[in-house]
């Protein structure tokens, strides 16, 4: 599935509306065995400028600031709970919470033009949410130095630190996440959602905790429908023919 962020006028900032959309098309028909993988990708020469500053201009609105960055985190956390695959496909530059919206989905590819920064710091916000999924993605140096000078990371240099998976050139943007979309159609659904699960939780833990859940994760795949029709398959050296 496609989600594009399609407000280009507004540099397709993260609003309340656009938060509240965006989280109901990442839950649309998530459990639907036909869908496998999920694209977000942007209108415009901007992916995503993050927070849209006017509905944080008013100090006296608490309650509404609460809701933007609640929602916010909600939807960054929820990237990572879907059972499928999240694919960031970014062509521009991606700012503050559209940078931490990168670096929340599981794989990234960019075109070379594309740049990312959390500049909050520059206008008196600090961008501390965005420093939750920067300092998960990237080396905590290169993360503090975003953070505390706003200056922006090259497409050369996100894939360097590991901020995104690949960089290729602008013409070859659709065909590089198309070509891993279908690699990732080609597994069977309920291992996948089991693999990214178990991976987003050992990822936390210490490696004996992180062993002793992975052994039972491995165990309990055997006992999938699809776990055994693979091994059958690699065995028999045919295709597997996966029930997802």
């Amino acid at each position: 599935r496609n989600i594009i962020l399609s407000n280009p006028r507004k540099r397709n900032a993260l609003s309340l509306p656009m938060l509240r959309s965006l989280k109901e098309d990442l839950l649309h028909d998530v459990k639907s065995k036909d869908l496998r993988v999920i694209i977000i990708s942007a209108e415009g020469p901007v992916f995503c400028s993050g927070h849209d500053l006017k509905e944080l201009a008013s100090e006296d609105d608490v309650k509404h600031h609460s809701q933007v960055f609640e929602i916010c985190a909600e939807v960054m956390t929820l990237i990572q709970k879907l059972p499928v695959p999240v694919i960031a496909k970014v062509n521009g530059l991606a700012t503050a919470a559209g940078c931490q919206l990168v670096a929340s989905c599981d794989i990234a590819v960019a075109s070379e033009k594309s740049r990312f920064a959390t500049p909050g710091v520059n206008i008196g916000l600090f961008c501390s949410t965005p420093a939750v999924a920067l300092g998960r993605s990237l080396p905590r140096k290169v993360a503090l130095e975003m953070l505390f000078t706003g200056e922006p990371l090259s497409a050369q240099e996100a894939l360097m630190h590991g901020l995104v998976s690949k960089v290729v050139p602008e013409d070859k943007l659709e065909e590089e996440t198309m070509k891993i979309s279908q690699k990732i159609c080609e597994s069977s659904k309920s291992v996948l959602a089991l693999g990214k699960a178990t991976f987003y939780r050992q990822i936390t833990q210490d490696l004996d905790t992180a062993y002793k859940m992975t052994t039972q994760v491995m165990v309990d795949n055997l006992t999938l429908r699809d776990g055994q029709e693979g091994i059958e398959a690699f065995i028999q050296k045919r295709k597997p023919v996966w029930s997802h």
